[in-house]
């Protein structure tokens, strides 16, 4: 059975794959197994290549924020940007292999590199190609590849961002504010799974996803464990070292402490937690508005997770706390009197909170996949230069 959508990401950045994950999942359970095929064609096309960049592309955000800071805004600005996609010619045979192959009614891309690559992909296999769709998966701060190539709409995570397209000169016909596609999970368990509210004789439970290459990731961990006011889990990846060193030291604690590798489990994690202390991922925080599980962000990488943090400021969830002591403050003040200002976060995200987004998008694409008459106003195709 040939996939109907296709839907195409990178791994420069888990929000892209756990979008498209999440848009996978949405289609296989609405329409049948196999409806919806994640193929990464970077990862693909050059396997030994892939792994390098995005192992520098990583390597650079976390130990050398400043030059990507440099190197996302010069993307962002200059037309010359696009001459980094010059050499994209293995990706392009790969995708235009792929499109053969699976003949899919609809093309969705949750990275912004496929819209410069599909003009070629197009004139490779001279026949024109199913419509095209992003799913933009930064807020606020987003990077100007995401439109400045055509395709037949943007589907973006919340109005703060369907905003920033319209300045940028996308016709509002083209923008499409459903949500960032999260795991149907989210939507299916909400009413099942909630923490409780906090009182007196419930310790407020601290989840912290924590990410070795933080600064100070350690100290806030170690602090964490240390302080029995609150049930605290730690997920730590596949650090084993880390994951020793945490077990042994809440041996004895008197308050409700896990320490977790690797899991799976994060949907449920954080719609049971009261609050999460985590870098602004893109994945991460999408998550956490979907679950209305507050976050305390410890960690912003400049660019696209500027625009993270900034969605929860100007909506009033949560707070900025990027050294141990500030993400010691910013608990205490949360759960103060009788945990009102986690009340106040814990309002708010009811209002950006959109958990059935993978199956909202899924729906809108797969209305796409008869042609549309001309002049139907569901396709943007403009000459647009670099801002």
């Amino acid at each position: 059975m040939s996939a109907r959508l296709l839907l195409l990401t990178a791994g420069f950045g888990e929000g892209h794959n756990a979008a498209a994950r999440a848009l996978a999942a949405a289609a296989n359970d609405m329409v049948g197994a196999g409806s919806a095929r994640v193929v990464d064609v970077f990862a693909l096309a050059r396997p030994r290549t892939n792994e390098l960049v995005r192992r520098g592309y990583l390597g650079m955000i976390n130990r050398a924020p400043q030059v990507w800071r440099r190197i996302y805004r010069w993307l962002d600005r200059s037309p010359r940007g696009e001459w980094l996609l010059a050499g994209l010619g293995a990706e392009v045979r790969t995708l235009a292999t792929l499109i053969e192959l699976e003949r899919p009614t609809i093309l969705c891309s949750t990275y912004p590199i496929y819209a410069f690559m599909l003009p070629r992909v197009q004139a490779r296999l001279r026949k024109p190609l199913p419509p095209h769709f992003n799913v933009v998966t930064d807020s606020i701060t987003i990077n100007s590849l995401w439109w400045r190539k055509p395709c037949a709409g943007w589907f973006v995570p919340n109005s703060d961002s369907a905003e920033v397209l319209r300045d940028a000169g996308v016709p509002a016909s083209a923008i499409l504010t459903r949500g960032f596609p999260v795991a149907p999970f989210f939507a299916d368990e909400q009413e099942r799974l909630s923490p409780p509210s906090p009182a007196a004789w419930e310790r407020p439970r601290v989840l912290y996803i924590v990410n070795s290459r933080t600064p100070a990731a350690l100290e806030t961990a170690f602090r964490l464990v240390a302080e029995d006011r609150w049930a605290v889990t730690c997920t730590v990846g596949r650090n084993d070292e880390l994951r020793a060193q945490l077990e042994h030291s809440v041996a004895g604690r008197r308050g409700s402490a896990k320490i977790l590798g690797w899991t799976s489990a994060i949907p449920r994690l954080l719609m049971t937690h009261h609050v999460v202390v985590s870098k602004a991922g893109g994945a991460t925080t999408q998550e956490s508005i979907a679950a209305h599980c507050p976050m305390i962000v410890n960690q912003i990488v400049p660019g696209q997770e500027e625009g993270n943090y900034e969605l929860l400021r100007r909506h009033g969830i949560g707070a900025l706390a990027q050294t141990p002591d500030e993400v010691m403050s910013a608990l205490e003040r949360a759960f103060a009197h009788d945990a009102s200002e986690w009340r106040r976060w814990r309002a708010a995200l009811s209002g950006i909170s959109r958990p059935n987004a993978a199956r909202e998008i899924v729906r809108t694409l797969l209305s796409y996949e008869q042609p549309q008459p001309a002049g139907s106003g569901r396709t943007w195709n403009p000459q647009l230069t670099s801002p």
